[in-house]
C-alpha cells in the first residue's frame, strides 16, 4: 500500500514537534530539573540535545526512510539479526505504553476541567483522580475509566482520518497554540513578586561542581525521553517523508521545537513556584500537585491554570496519536486490514491495557518506568544499530543527504556509528542500576 505524505513541510514540522513535546517536555522537563537542581541540568541537556539527541534523531529517520516501514518491519529491512522478532517486541512494549501514557492524558485533561469548573463557582479537586499510592479508590478508578476512555475516543476518530486530514491537521493548530499558551503564562509568572529567585534558580546559577555523574546521566535521558526517541514514534512518521525532504535540517528544526517546549515550560513554572514560596524538588507532583495550588494564589488565576493544563493536554495528545499510528501503520503494513478496521480494534486493545495503572501508583511508576523510560533508551539503541551497522555505508549516507543541497559530513556518519550508540548504552545501563 502507498503511504500517505505530508502535505507540507510546515505541516510536518509541527507533527515532529508535536510528537516530540508530549508529556516529556511540559511535565517531565520541570519536574526534572527541580529534582536535579536547576541551571547544571538544563545546560548540560542542551547540549546533550546538540551533540546527541538530533543526531540519534537524524538516526531514526533515515531508518525510517530508508525501509520505508514502521516498528513493524523496519529493523528487519534495516538488517538487524532478527529484525522481526524485535519489531514485534517493540511493538508490544508501545502497545503497554499507550495504555498508561492514554490514563496520565486523562489526568491533564481533568485538571484543565477541574480549573474551568472551579471558576464557575463549582469545588472539585482536580487530585481526586490520580491513583492513589497504594490499595484501591473507587473515585479515582471511575474517573480514570471516564478520562482514558474519551482521550481514547478521540484519538481514534483523528487517526481515522489519516496523516494529512487527521494528524498533520490538527498537530498544525495544537502546536502553535501550546506555544502562545506558554508565552502567556510566562509573562504573568516573571511578573510575580519574588520570581526573580525562580529565574535565578533556573537558569543563572551554574555550578561545575552541581554536575555530577546523576545530574549528567538524568539530562541524557531526558534528551532522550524530550525527543521521543525510541525507534517508534519517528520511525512510522518518518516513513512517509518525501524524498526531497532533508533529514538534517527537519531534525535540527524538531530538536529546537521540542527542548524551547521544555524550557519555555520552566520559566512558566518555576518562578510563580519561588513566588509563593513552593517546594521545586517535588518530583512527579510538580505539575498535578504543586502547580494548583500557585494557580490559587494568583489573581484570576483559574485562567492561568486552565490554559496551561490545557496546553499540557494537547502536547500530550499529540504524543498519543503518535504512539497509536506506531500500532496502526503496523497492522496496516503487515496484515490486510484497513484502517477503519485497525483504529478501533486497537482503542480496545490500549483501554484494556490501561487499566492496571490506573489501580495505584505502585502499578503506574514500574509500568512507566519499564514501558517509558527503560524501553525508550533501548528502542533508540537498536534502532541506531541497524542505521550505522546493519544498512551499507553508501546508502545510508544517501539517505540522509536525500533533499539536502550538499552531503553530510562522513564525521556526522561515525558520529552516529560510535558515539551515539555508546551515549544511548549509558542511559540505559544507568537505568537498569537506578530504576531496577
Amino acid at each position: 500500500m502507498k503511504r500517505e505524505t505530508f502535505a507540507s513541510n510546515f505541516g510536518l514540522l509541527m507533527t515532529m514537534v508535536g510528537v516530540a513535546v508530549g508529556l516529556g517536555a511540559v511535565w517531565r522537563f520541570p519536574y526534572m530539573v527541580g529534582r536535579f537542581g536547576g541551571s547544571a541540568f538544563v545546560l548540560f541537556y542542551l547540549a546533550i540535545v546538540i551533540f546527541i539527541g538530533i543526531p540519534a534523531l537524524m538516526a531514526e529517520w533515515t531508518l525510517g526512510r530508508y525501509t520505508q516501514r514502521g516498528t513493524l518491519g523496519a529493523f528487519e529491512r534495516g538488517g538487524f539479526p532478527g529484525g522481526k522478532a524485535l519489531g514485534v517486541f517493540l511493538f508490544i512494549v508501545v502497545l503497554f505504553a499507550t495504555g498508561y501514557y492514554s490514563n496520565a492524558v486523562g489526568w491533564v485533561a481533568f485538571h484543565a476541567f477541574a480549573q474551568l469548573f472551579n471558576a464557575l463557582g463549582g469545588s472539585l479537586d482536580p487530585s481526586v483522580i490520580l491513583p492513589p499510592q497504594g490499595g484501591f479508590n473507587l473515585t479515582s478508578l471511575f474517573l480514570q475509566l471516564l478520562m482514558t476512555a474519551l482521550v481514547i475516543l478521540t484519538c481514534g476518530v483523528v487517526l481515522s482520518k489519516g496523516l494529512r486530514r487527521g494528524i498533520e491537521k490538527t498537530s498544525k493548530w495544537i502546536v502553535p497554540t501550546l506555544f502562545l499558551i506558554l508565552i502567556v503564562l510566562i509573562l504573568r509568572s516573571v511578573t510575580l513578586p519574588g520570581a526573580a529567585e525562580g529565574i535565578r534558580w533556573y537558569i543563572g546559577g551554574f555550578r561545575f561542581q552541581a554536575l555530577t555523574p546523576s545530574v549528567m546521566a538524568a539530562a541524557l535521558g531526558m534528551a532522550f525521553f524530550s525527543l521521543s526517541l525510541g525507534g517508534t514514534f519517528m520511525v512510522i512518521y518518518v516513513s512517509s517523508l518525501e524524498l526531497s525532504t532533508p533529514i538534517p535540517k527537519n531534525a535540527v528544526f524538531t530538536g529546537i521545537g521540542a527542548s524551547l517546549a521544555g524550557l519555555l515550560a520552566g520559566f512558566a513554572i518555576f518562578p510563580a513556584v519561588f513566588a509563593f514560596g513552593l517546594e521545586p524538588a517535588s518530583g512527579p507532583g510538580l505539575i498535578f500537585e504543586i502547580l494548583p495550588q500557585t494557580f490559587a494564589q494568583i489573581p484570576v488565576g483559574w485562567l492561568f491554570g486552565f490554559l496551561f493544563f490545557a496546553g499540557l493536554f494537547g502536547a500530550a495528545y499529540l504524543s498519543d496519536v503518535a504512539a497509536f499510528e506506531v500500532l496502526v501503520g503496523g497492522l496496516l503494513d503487515n496484515t490486510r486490514l484497513r484502517r477503519g478496521q485497525a483504529v478501533p480494534l486497537l482503542c480496545g486493545v490500549v483501554f484494556v491495557l490501561a487499566v492496571p495503572p490506573m489501580l495505584n501508583y505502585r502499578i503506574f511508576i514500574p509500568w512507566d518506568l519499564i514501558f517509558g523510560s527503560g524501553m525508550q533508551a533501548v528502542g533508540s539503541l537498536l534502532a541506531v544499530i541497524p542505521m550505522a551497522w546493519g544498512i551499507d555505508r553508501t546508502k545510508s549516507l544517501k539517505v540522509l543527504s536525500e533533499g539536502s543541497s550538499r552531503p553530510v559530513p562522513l564525521l556526522l556518519y561515525w558520529w552516529l556509528r560510535v558515539v551515539i550508540p555508546a551515549a544511548i548504552l549509558f542511559v540505559g545501563i544507568n537505568w537498569l542500576v537506578s530504576a531496577i
